[in-house]
């Protein structure tokens, strides 16, 4: 093989890169974080270093892909079923701060992943949406929705988990950084309430073939668990602010709410999932949506 030819390979191979493959670094430091919680810090920060080795090869991969095939992402962007994807990579740039915050306890190198986790959420929020609202051609909803929309709510309540936990980086400003979090958690909740109706209608009233039950539909779980953690973790920062110690009450309740809808879907997802591998026999073959998971 040429290095010309080495060199096409390669390009094709970005140009196929899946939007969401940030969800690697997701589930990474979402394991990395829960070892070191239990005690097991040898395998949190081996996970924690090859997080950060993914992240950047990741994000070497994304841009190298915006720069020879922006065409291409421009319409993955505004494609229905790829589109969510892309918030993979707010949630990732999170959760990885988030692992910098709780493993190396540097509220800094924490904030600046926040910052850019923040700017990365406003860009896709606006632009995702904005650009399936006024595609003029759109897709029915059988083919339209997965449980990949849902990385949207995860990606919106991991900005509102690493901002609570910064947040005495900003001093006097405190308590409006908490006000901020505790406003994209409440907007978390009302994104996933939306979300999961239309997520609903479509797998109980159109026709479901294996293959479209797509690893993403775990997210279905995923979104209410990091909304689970975001309330609990509002709940922790309480003694910071007399408003959050007022409204915890309304905390409480909806917290538990979400993790009660969130543990009603994992015998639920394990029985759709025996009923997609087992009954119809469908393949287990490697999928980057599997990350999802």
């Amino acid at each position: 093989m040429t290095p010309h030819t080495s060199s096409s390979v390669l390009q094709q191979k970005i140009g196929d890169l899946y939007p969401g493959y940030f969800a690697l670094v997701m589930a990474t430091g979402i394991v990395s974080i829960a070892t070191y919680l239990l005690e097991m810090p040898a395998i949190a920060w081996s996970l924690f270093w090859i997080n950060v080795a993914a992240y950047g090869i990741l994000w070497l991969l994304t841009l190298a892909r915006l720069v020879w095939h922006y065409r291409r992402v421009m319409r993955d962007l505004q494609d229905h079923a790829k589109g969510p994807g892309f918030f993979t990579i707010v949630a990732a740039t999170c959760v990885l701060g988030s692992q910098v915050a709780i493993l190396g306890h540097d509220l800094y190198a924490a904030g600046l992943l926040w910052t850019l986790g923040l700017a990365l959420w406003f860009i896709l929020m606006y632009s995702f949406f904005t650009a399936i609202t006024v595609r003029e051609e759109k897709p029915g909803i059988e083919t339209g929705i997965n449980g990949a929309w849902l990385i949207a709510i995860v990606a919106t309540q991991s900005v509102s988990i690493l901002g609570i936990l910064i947040s005495d980086l900003f001093g006097p400003w405190e308590e409006v950084l908490l006000f901020f979090t505790l406003a994209m958690y409440l907007f978390g909740c009302m994104l996933y309430m939306v979300t999961i109706t239309l997520i609903f209608y479509r797998l109980t009233f159109f026709h479901l073939d294996p293959e479209q039950l797509t690893p993403p539909y775990w997210i279905n779980m995923g979104a209410v668990a990091i909304t689970t953690l975001a309330g609990a973790t509002l709940l922790l920062a309480a003694p910071k602010w007399e408003f959050l110690i007022d409204s915890e009450s309304f905390l409480t309740m909806f917290t538990l709410f979400f993790w009660a809808a969130g543990t009603w879907w994992i015998p639920m997802l394990l029985i759709l999932g025996a009923w997609r591998h087992f009954y119809k026999k469908y393949p287990f073959t490697y999928d980057p949506q599997f990350w999802g998971m």
